[in-house]
């Protein structure tokens, strides 16, 4: 194919964009044009007005478009293609995050969701509106990958270890707003490096609703883990039993801790705070549960419902001890969701309101496929060497 003869000053083109009120979005357009007439030249073989034995259509002359960026607002002349048409791979490729929260724009408008909410959200995006027909363009692909991601092959690894929690979100469903549970199960494979295997929207907290989750990871290949680590939801604890059996049960030491101090009084809750937190920092379980016996003789007259709790929970916070390999801080508690939970409301927060459970659902999916390809190439959540130590000695398998 002839080359074409580019004999325009690049010098003056770039002064000429100086020039302009917005110098960085006028020189983003013209690179633009210039891409866009290099792609179309590419894929029909031929430059245009060029006559070829390898061209394979034919130009039609342009269609405006217009383009929101975090720059702010373009319009652009877009090369018309006779046959098979043509998009430019900017569009397409856009990050998928922005794709996410654009689509649930689009949702929110069909569902009658404020209009000033919805500007709120165009303009912490860079964007001056939106148009319906500009989102469907942009976000084609989404779903097909969220549903991937959410349905891919677990058989390639293990997940020795689990972490489930739930977050709980605003949701429109027939025509009121229900508080809904959103499950978000994590792992960690052979080799210590975390993913995110499930998100899944649930319309209660049930145990066959639990049982459903975890039936699905395992018809996508997960196998028994060795651990996993949750709060003491009777529904989820249920599931675990039933779902896989001959795991071990690690109650989350932050959220048993919440459980007891809510039978505390305000004044005394920071020093029964302090004493409680030495139970699960002692180097041993022989010592952990001394100092436990310790506590509940100290103030089970003081505060016998807290007491109450402390003893009947204390077995099941205490089971990460079976895994000394391990380190004790990242599986005795499910803080690496609640790390990720925050930063998943620092950013659901700017909807407020979700239009449908799949609109959040392809939001925070979005989100965390993410988050899992920089965990894939970060360092290792837990090391190698004690992750593969399994199978270990189980003192409290369910």
């Amino acid at each position: 194919m002839a080359q074409k003869n580019h004999t325009t000053n690049l010098t003056e083109l770039l002064l000429q964009c100086v020039a302009q009120p917005d110098p960085m979005l006028s020189m983003l357009e013209w690179l633009c044009s210039q891409l866009m007439e290099a792609e179309v030249s590419q894929q029909l073989g031929a430059e245009k007005s060029e006559r070829a034995e390898s061209r394979s259509g034919y130009r039609c002359g342009y269609r405006p478009r217009r383009l929101d960026t975090r720059m702010g607002t373009m319009y652009l002349m877009v090369p018309k293609v006779r046959h098979g048409g043509y998009i430019p791979f900017f569009v397409t490729e856009r990050k998928r995050s922005e794709a996410a929260l654009i689509q649930v724009v689009q949702e929110a408008f069909v569902q009658g969701v404020s209009t000033r909410k919805m500007e709120k959200l165009a303009k912490s995006l860079g964007i001056e509106s939106l148009s319906r027909s500009q989102v469907s363009e942009m976000t084609k692909g989404l779903n097909e990958q969220v549903n991937a991601f959410r349905s891919r092959s677990l058989s390639q690894s293990s997940y020795p270890i689990l972490w489930v929690d739930a977050l709980y979100e605003k949701v429109r469903m027939d025509g009121r707003i229900v508080s809904m549970a959103i499950l978000v199960v994590c792992g960690v494979d052979e080799h210590g490096q975390r993913d995110i295997l499930a998100i899944e929207p649930m319309l209660e907290e049930s145990e066959e609703a639990y049982l459903q989750l975890f039936r699905g990871l395992q018809e996508r290949g997960l196998r028994t883990p060795e651990l996993v680590v949750s709060d003491a939801h009777a529904g989820l604890v249920a599931a675990i039993r039933k779902g896989f059996p001959g795991a071990s049960w690690q109650r989350c030491k932050v959220h048993f801790m919440r459980n007891i101090l809510a039978h505390i009084p305000h004044k005394d809750k920071d020093a029964f705070a302090q004493n409680l937190k030495t139970i699960w920092l002692a180097p041993t379980r022989e010592q952990a549960c001394k100092l436990a016996e310790e506590i509940c003789r100290q103030y089970e007259h003081r505060f016998p419902k807290a007491i109450r709790c402390l003893e009947d929970g204390l077995e099941d916070s205490l089971s990460f001890y079976a895994f000394p390999q391990l380190d004790a801080r990242k599986i005795s508690s499910t803080n690496v969701l609640e790390r990720l939970n925050r930063e998943i409301r620092r950013r659901t927060s700017v909807v407020g309101i979700f239009p449908s459970a799949d609109a959040y659902a392809r939001l925070v999916t979005t989100y965390l496929m993410e988050y899992a390809e920089d965990w894939s190439s970060s360092r290792a959540y837990l090391s190698e060497q004690s992750v593969q130590a399994f199978p270990l000695s189980k003192e409290n398998i369910l």
